[in-house]
């Protein structure tokens, strides 16, 4: 007699979570994607302006002439913009962004909490409220 194979069960895999997703994109070397927002917002006219004027500016930053100029302009940066904010900067290039979706989803779980955590709160504080008036004032 043949054996009766049973159908594998099927696995279900969890979503990832932010912190694996940024892991992944380190170890991969890749950057998060960042997506241009206020560019999108104002449409592509904004992009065909600021497109060409980044690539002029690093055109510019890797002239020949420019270089001079460079250790001076970093150590007046450096005095200006105290160790605080570069390496605050530095931390907010790292940050991985939910996506829309998530982030409606996150403030609808906010709001429905804060929702029923104030009706809590108003049962609790109405019921103590009769409590006191009734037993302790009478």
């Amino acid at each position: 007699m043949a054996e009766e194979s049973k159908p594998a069960k099927r696995r279900v895999k969890n979503p990832e979570t932010f912190r694996e997703r940024a892991l992944k994109s380190t170890e991969a070397g890749e950057q998060p994607k960042r997506t241009h927002r206020v560019l999108s917002l104002m449409g592509r006219g904004a992009t065909a302006v600021f497109r060409p004027l980044g690539r002029l500016g690093s055109w510019f930053v890797g002239l020949k002439a420019v270089k001079p100029f460079k250790k001076p302009v970093r150590i007046i940066g450096r005095v200006l913009f105290p160790a605080y904010f570069r390496n605050s900067w530095k931390e907010l290039k790292q940050v991985t962004w939910p996506s829309w979706k998530e982030s409606r989803q996150l403030t609808y779980a906010v709001l429905i909490f804060a929702v029923i955590f104030g009706a809590t709160i108003a049962l609790v504080d109405y019921g103590l409220d009769k409590a006191f008036k009734d037993f302790l004032l009478k």
